[in-house]
């Protein structure tokens, strides 16, 4: 028997082990490159690098800052991961982050009651606002077949300016405290540690729960079905629209009431770029979780990371730019590393 030339195959799933060392390898390797970036710039890679570290693990509000950032990703990343389960693409994540965030403001500015009921109604408003927001798209794939990726990109952009108008208008602080801010809402997520409320262990138990739910219940394994072979999904008398329907309002949901908690725990007011781009960062967080609810906790924990990184460098010094480029060019590289760990190299026979 006569062995071939050698070629790469895809296989279908990425041992654990061998992920985990694809991405911390594109990581190094990006590191380093920017590092040798930043020496030619005439600083110290070492020392940068040492008070990056010693910024965000060092000290308790270091830590805190992280989780508290950690958490929009995690529900966007999330909302994202959820249609991928049946092979829905929902780039309008910021979109609903904003109108989540818009539907709880209206709560919290102008339904009187008890903090623990708005709060509660709160949570509802921004949940509904997402699935609100994503119903459009969801009824003209759903009906029409009409491709998501443009109508709830499109919708990202109504949701923001209609999100600067309320809070720059109507809705304007008037007394001078935040011209281009609401009042301060009547209801607030309280804290548990620090800085960090209570929305960090919602996130991860949300991220759980629908992973658990995706794993073994019979909802969760039809709606892999559909995501993996509609045809065959159709033939054994699976509903894949109301499946479809079911999972598009979920993930609008989510990145509904990560706008509601980023609001009602961290901001404590509706303004204009409230959203800090994080339902477009919770596509690259789903992508670097391949789409996986728990790895989204992960993939959201390291894209924090470096967001947190890259704000403590500028203040060391580093233009934006640079702190961009070395940023995208370590999500460039993990993500390649990370779709090189599905390959392997094999021998063909002759």
């Amino acid at each position: 028997m006569q062995l071939g030339s050698l070629r790469l195959q895809r296989l279908p799933s990425a041992h654990p082990g061998i992920a985990f060392a694809a991405r911390a390898a594109a990581i190094l390797i990006a590191l380093l490159v920017a590092g040798v970036g930043v020496a030619i710039s005439g600083m110290n890679p070492f020392e940068l690098g040492g008070r990056v570290i010693s910024a965000s693990f060092g000290s308790s509000f270091g830590i805190e800052d992280l989780c508290v950032l950690v958490i929009p990703l995690i529900l966007t990343g999330l909302a994202v991961a959820v249609g991928q389960q049946i092979g829905i693409w929902n780039i309008g994540a910021e979109g609903q982050f904003y109108a989540g965030a818009f539907a709880a403001s209206a709560v919290g500015l102008f339904v009187p009651g008890p903090q623990w009921m708005v709060l509660i109604l709160m949570f509802g408003a921004g949940f509904v606002g997402g699935m609100v927001w994503i119903l459009v798209p969801t009824l003209a794939r759903a009906y029409a077949n009409v491709n998501e990726l443009i109508t709830t990109l499109l919708l990202n952009f109504v949701a923001t300016l209609l999100v600067y108008y309320v809070s720059t208008g109507p809705w304007r602080d008037r007394s001078g405290m935040a011209n281009s801010a609401t009042p301060p809402l009547s209801a607030e997520v309280p804290s548990f540690w620090g800085i960090v409320h209570w929305g960090f262990p919602i996130a991860i138990g949300l991220a759980i729960l629908v992973a658990a739910a995706l794993a073994y219940s019979r909802w969760g394994y039809e709606v892999r079905l559909v995501g993996s072979n509609p045809s065959a999904a159709r033939y054994v008398g699976i509903p894949v629209r109301k499946h479809l329907i079911t999972v598009m309002l979920l993930s609008g949901g989510i990145a509904g009431l990560a706008g509601m908690l980023e609001i009602a725990g961290t901001v404590h007011r509706l303004q204009g770029g409230i959203s800090n781009s994080f339902g477009y960062l919770g596509i690259m967080v789903a992508v670097l979780a391949r789409g996986s609810p728990i790895g989204v906790i992960f993939s959201g924990a390291l894209m924090a990371f470096i967001l947190n990184s890259g704000i403590i460098l500028q203040t060391q010094g580093l233009t934006t730019s640079v702190v961009l480029a070395i940023t995208g060019f370590i999500l460039f590289l993990t993500a390649i590393g990370d779709e090189l760990s599905y390959y392997r190299v094999t021998r063909e026979r002759a």
